[in-house]
Order: structure tokens, then sequence, then C-alpha cells
């Protein structure tokens, strides 16, 4: 086990939220050529065999005996609800700036935390219900120019929150998965067996030969997210073990900021392939208060105590 050392802690955690803030970008770029289902089976490809390999010389590989039916099951429902949530967020960069899904996926952690209380009677502390308001009222604010076409009409723009939102939902079934197997294998291993699990069974779906129609840029940006997901998960599992879950999960919040920040970066440098987050100040304010909320049910508990 790595020795707790925060400095490396924060700075792997660090590196994750700027990996998973810049992911979906990468991923909007390359949904121009390649179907979701077929950039999702080469990210899960890749980390399988990445991970693999990496377990296999730390002599780590996990072993499926004593799975048993309920392992199986747990087993199947954490690739389906990963492998769901992947695909989701994909197709959601079908109709929305890569900003705003970024920010709704940070319902993933409420959602999280509320079904943690329901199902294992986990405690609800003060900080988390002010953690839930917050970002529930900043998502109203971030969202403040298109209420109205949200809740009137089924616009692309609708779908689009809808896909994000469905992605969401779908990660939480994949994160109590885990929860639940954390008993029997440790999360690299998890990590392995589920990415296997996903892309043997995406690729009945996936088309490996739309690689052939992607010029240099989207072909880089496809290879950017296979890797990210070999960096920022190892990294995320890497900060968790030398810093607090708190801790790690209050930074890693940062993501959607990272995302809005690298978003208009990017359509300054390459205004051809990357649209602007287009956000009113009341929407960058939203934006703040949303990752303000995620960040205060993590950590909240620490800045009361010290009142």
């Amino acid at each position: 086990m790595p020795q707790q050392n925060p400095t490396a802690g924060m700075l792997l955690a660090l590196l994750t939220a700027v990996f998973w803030g810049a992911l979906p970008i990468a991923m909007k770029q390359a949904v121009e050529v390649m179907d979701p289902f077929t950039i999702v089976w080469y990210r899960f490809m890749t980390a399988a065999i990445g991970l693999g390999l990496w377990l296999a010389y730390r002599r780590k590989l996990p072993s499926l005996t004593g799975l048993g039916v309920k392992g199986g099951s747990l087993m199947l429902l954490a690739s389906l609800g990963l492998a769901g949530n992947f695909v989701l967020f994909n197709s959601s960069l079908s109709y929305l700036n890569p900003a705003v899904v970024q920010v709704i996926m940070q319902l993933a952690p409420m959602m999280l935390l509320l079904s943690s209380v329901w199902l294992f009677k986990e405690s609800l502390g003060r900080h988390q219900v002010v953690g839930v308001v917050a970002l529930l009222s900043g998502l109203l604010l971030f969202f403040n120019e298109r209420l109205a076409e949200l809740f009137t009409s089924m616009s692309a723009y609708t779908t689009g929150v809808l896909l994000a939102i469905a992605a969401a939902m779908v990660w939480v079934v994949y994160a109590l998965a885990q929860k639940r197997m954390l008993r029997q294998f440790s999360s690299p291993q998890i990590l392995l067996m589920i990415y296997v699990i996903c892309a043997l069974i995406l690729m009945p779906v996936a088309t490996p030969s739309l690689i052939q129609l992607m010029d240099p840029r989207q072909l880089g940006m496809l290879i950017f997210c296979c890797l990210n997901t070999l960096v920022g998960y190892g990294a995320f599992a890497e900060a968790m073990a030398r810093w607090q879950a708190s801790q790690v999960s209050a930074v890693i919040t940062l993501a959607p900021l990272f995302t809005i920040l690298f978003v208009d970066l990017a359509s300054l440098v390459w205004p051809d392939y990357v649209a602007p987050a287009a956000l009113n100040q009341w929407g960058y304010v939203g934006a703040l208060i949303v990752v303000g909320g995620a960040m205060f049910s993590a950590i909240g508990h620490r800045l009361l105590k010290r009142k």
C-alpha cells in the first residue's frame, strides 16, 4: 500500500480533474465520424489491455474463484451501468456543448449520495443537504437562458440534457454495484473485469473499421479518449491511496470548471472545430455554485467542525 502523501494525492487528484475535464471536448471531436458505441468500445478495449498488463506485471490479476451467482450478477450490473454511462455521455455530446454535459454530470455524485442513504442506510449530514440544495440551485442558474425550452419543448437541446441526466443515473448503478464488490476485490481488479465485460457487450454493435474514416485530428482525439480512461482512473485510484477520499472528491469536482476553461480556450485556438461555452454571467455563476455544492458535500463536514 502506498504511504499517505497529501501533496502527491492532491496533484494526482488534480491530474484526474484535468483529464476528465478535457475528455468531453475530445469525445465531441471523435463523435463527428465514429458512433458512440464504437468510441466506447475502443476505450474499454484499450483500458482492459493496459490495466490487464499492469495488474499482470504486479501479479494482482483477479481470481474468479468463488465469485458466485450473486457476485457475477453484481459484476454484470456494474458493467451495464458503466457501459450505459459511457454511451449516453457520448451520445449527449451530439446535442450539447461539452461544458454543459460536464456540469450535468455533477448530478451523479449527488444521486449516489442519496441512493447510499436509501440502500445502505448511511447518514445524511447537514453539509450534504446544503450541498444538494446548492447544486440544484446552481443548475437552475446554469440553464437560466434555456429553462423554458427545457420544460416546454422536446428540442435537440432537451434531448441532450435528458441523455446526460440518464448517463448520470446509470453511473450510479455502476457505483453502487462496485461498492458491494469492494468486499471481495480491489478497485483495479473490479475495473479490469468491468472493462472486459463492457468490451464484450459492445463488440456486436461496434464498427471498428470507422477508424479508417478519421482525419489526423479526429484520430488524435480518439487516442486521447482511450488513454484518458487509463490515466484518469489510474490517477484517481492512486490519489485515493495517498489522500483522504473526501479531499480527493472535492478536487475532482473541479472537472466542469476545467471543461469550461478548455472549451473557451479551444474555441479561440480552433474556432472551426470547437464552439465556445456561450454562457451568460448567470450561467457561469451557476456552474460555480454547482461545483461548490458538490465540493461542500465532500468536505463541508470539516468546515462545520472548525466552526
